[in-house]
């Protein structure tokens, strides 16, 4: 990437296509670092069930402490011009407050306000289009984080490794050398998606950005790709919902600490689905629940990975019973005989576990799909 022309077209605040019906840029009044929203918290947008939102989300690797809080210097470093720096990275780095020792490392844009989200409500979330800011990324391990705390890194100091996106037949991917300082002849496609979206938790204290919950957040999951929906139950009015974490490529456990870790220009959309559709469709939903095009998702979260195991077996028997009225034994043994389990992440404080549940085993049995709320119109005087 250094000395090339760039793979992807930089996409710095208000450069480039910006396909939703609001933009929401990160500055120092749309963004917390380190934290997550809670009820008292002040939304940066509202708008009305059923509108779609493009975020320029900012990524936290380049800009962190022990990078020297300055990502123009950073990435200039590996051979990255300034013009291929984001100029909101910057400011952020540059202007927003941070507790090193007691925040997690995370930029969230947010929150936004969604009309007539109560608690009991599903916030879903679609994901419709997530662009590459830039065509480079960063994959870190840290002391005393990752999934072999005390045995790597092996030097004193973090470890954070630069990765440049190159395009190979068409399809981008992020590229790393086999040794140190080595040509990047590794190359792995690109599955862009946010490891953080989530709601807001009631109360007045502002979660940790790096355990999630059931309000969503560092949720990891990589299979929130374009074209994917998470449902969120909400917990305070309006929602209040954000999100970042962008991640340009992530494999399941993300064992190191970081996924390769990137900018995203995210456009997603909105709407409430009513307490009432939403148990009609899916049972009481407790937590993350996430939609493919083949696959229902129920997630299962814990400090102990066995604990998030058992959690996640939990949810998809009460999904296969809410949604399709099957049997608990033969849920269970369904889950055994068809479903994959698959360790989200392992470095998240809380460790994650989802179900992928194929619909097409359940084609020949009726189910009712979740009705959104039908939006209405932002009012005079409201922020749209």
């Amino acid at each position: 990437m250094p000395g090339a022309a760039s793979p992807v077209p930089i996409l710095q605040p208000g450069v480039g296509a910006v396909p939703g019906d609001h933009y929401l840029r990160a500055t120092p009044d749309t963004v917390l670092w380190g934290r997550l929203p809670c009820a008292s918290d002040t939304a940066v947008l509202e708008i009305a069930s059923g509108a779609s939102v493009t975020f320029d989300t900012v990524s936290h690797e380049g800009i962190l402490d022990d990078q020297g809080k300055d990502p123009a210097a950073y990435f200039a470093a590996h051979g990255v011009p300034r013009e291929q720096v984001l100029d909101d990275a910057v400011e952020i780095a540059a202007s927003v407050s941070r507790d090193a020792m007691a925040d997690g490392p995370h930029v969230v844009v947010g929150p936004v306000h969604v009309r007539d989200a109560h608690p009991g409500d599903l916030l879903k979330i679609t994901v419709e289009t997530l662009v590459p800011r830039v065509p480079y990324g960063v994959i870190s391990n840290r002391h005393g984080k990752g999934a072999l705390v005390g045995e790597l890194p092996r030097g004193e100091h973090n470890v954070s490794v630069f990765a440049a996106v190159a395009e190979r037949d068409g399809i981008l991917h992020g590229t790393l050398p086999v040794v140190e300082g080595g040509d990047p002849v590794v190359a792995f496609p690109l599955a862009p998606f946010l490891g953080t979206m989530g709601v807001a938790v009631a109360g007045e204290q502002r979660p940790h950005s790096v355990p999630p919950g059931t309000h969503g957040g560092n949720i990891d999951i990589n299979l929130l790709v374009e074209g994917t929906i998470l449902y969120l139950p909400v917990q305070v009015e309006g929602a209040l919902a954000y999100v970042g974490d962008p991640h340009f490529a992530q494999g399941d456990g993300e064992v190191a600490l970081t996924a390769l870790e990137a900018s995203l220009r995210a456009t997603l959309r909105f709407e409430v689905i009513p307490a009432a559709a939403a148990r009609a469709a899916f049972g009481e939903v407790t937590g993350p629940l996430v939609r493919t095009p083949d696959y229902l998702v129920p997630t299962g979260m814990d400090p102990d990975l066995d604990a998030a195991m058992r959690a996640c077996v939990r949810s998809s028997l009460a999904l296969l019973r809410g949604r399709w009225g099957m049997d608990e034994h033969l849920g269970y043994a369904y889950l055994s005989a068809a479903t994959d389990f698959d360790i989200s992440q392992v470095v998240d404080i809380v460790s994650g576990v989802h179900a992928r549940i194929r619909e097409a085993d359940f084609a020949g049995v009726p189910a009712v799909e979740p009705e959104p709320l039908a939006s209405r119109p932002i009012p005079d005087g409201g922020t749209a």
